[in-house]
């Protein structure tokens, strides 16, 4: 394995920071560019968090992480073109992985414009910088760009008809990619991950918020009835999967699902919750519009190329999720 230089556009997010510290576990040299304004330390208050304190605190652990593991962050608005040319220009990195977007389906739909904005905009100044290099580029997708499933489970041949603001700009990405391999030849890596939870995120996911309330005696909601399944992937192992797409050339010009491969009911993620705490009370409401029916987004295709192995079942993943969740609620006290 030859240790790169990897750059990570919106690399301070939930993925992005966990995915650094993996990088440079495994010896390589990864660098950071993010405007840390998009669910990050500078746009804390321009939302409708009502637990500010606790999150400020996760988002400054994972600067101090970053700071700790001497991994570079440049704060830098990846929506600047001529800024960011110059600013890769100088790191020429091996590889950039794309990570940079409004990661929240329901945030999307109400503000479509900053979504665009910070999703494609940021994505077309990584791909004009890359076609001259020739960078190998990787692109954080969505299991979004399904749609609804119209089988329990999909693998990434299976028809793309994304619903909604957030679904399509994800699934426009991929076609950019493309695109830009068809003109440039541009190398790329298309991800699509898939239910996502696990330490220091602060994207509002339903494994968080389940957490979250939890902890304080509040109420969970949940949208349906609660035995819709999700393919539940734990960080640890998405972080993996995106590391073997830096490192084996089998990853060039591909798309892969990079999640656990076995859908799970948001029930089951209840009743794991349920051990830890017993008195928590659980309504169901009516589901939200735009959130299509999911399943098993099956892993096959990455298991052969990469030799992509996901570890973590929510009886492993989730766990270890709220032990680090209570830990870190401890220590706000």
């Amino acid at each position: 394995m030859k240790n790169k230089k990897i750059l990570l556009v919106g690399g301070c997010g939930f993925i992005g920071h966990n995915l650094a510290l993996y990088l440079k576990q495994k010896g390589h040299e990864p660098i950071i560019v993010d405007s840390l304004s998009i669910n990050n330390i500078y746009s804390l208050d321009n939302t409708e968090i009502k637990n500010q304190k606790l999150y400020k605190l996760i988002l400054e652990n994972r600067i101090d992480l970053l700071k700790t593991n001497k991994i570079s962050l440049i704060i830098q608005d990846a929506r600047n073109y001529h800024a960011v040319c110059k600013l890769y220009s100088q790191i020429n990195p091996d590889v950039i992985i794309h990570l940079a977007a409004v990661s929240h389906a329901n945030r999307s739909n109400k503000d479509p414009h900053t979504t665009f904005d910070h999703s494609l905009r940021t994505l077309e100044n990584t791909l004009d910088y890359a076609k001259t290099e020739k960078t190998h580029v990787i692109y954080m997708s969505s299991s979004m760009v399904y749609g609804n499933f119209e089988t329990k489970e999909v693998d990434e041949d299976s028809p793309c008809k994304p619903i909604g603001i957030y679904g399509n700009l994800k699934f426009a990405g991929e076609l950019m990619m493309k695109a830009y391999k068809q003109v440039f030849d541009l190398p790329y890596t298309i991800i699509r991950p898939s239910a996502l939870y696990g330490e220091r995120c602060v994207s509002r996911r339903v494994g968080q918020i389940f957490i979250e309330n939890a902890i304080q005696n509040l109420d969970i909601n949940i949208n349906g009835d609660g035995e819709d399944k999700l393919d539940f992937t734990y960080i640890e192992d998405l972080v993996k999967g995106i590391a073997d797409c830096c490192d084996n050339k089998n990853a060039l010009n591909e798309t892969f699902n990079i999640t656990f491969g076995n859908a799970r009911k948001i029930n089951d993620l209840i009743e794991i919750l349920k051990d830890e705490f017993p008195k928590m009370q659980v309504f169901y409401k009516e589901k939200e519009k735009f959130m299509p029916e999911r399943g098993t987004l099956k892993n096959d295709k990455a298991k052969k190329l990469i030799n992509f192995e996901s570890k973590n079942s929510i009886e492993e993943g989730y766990i270890k999720y709220i032990a680090w969740y209570k830990r870190f609620w401890e220590n706000l006290k």
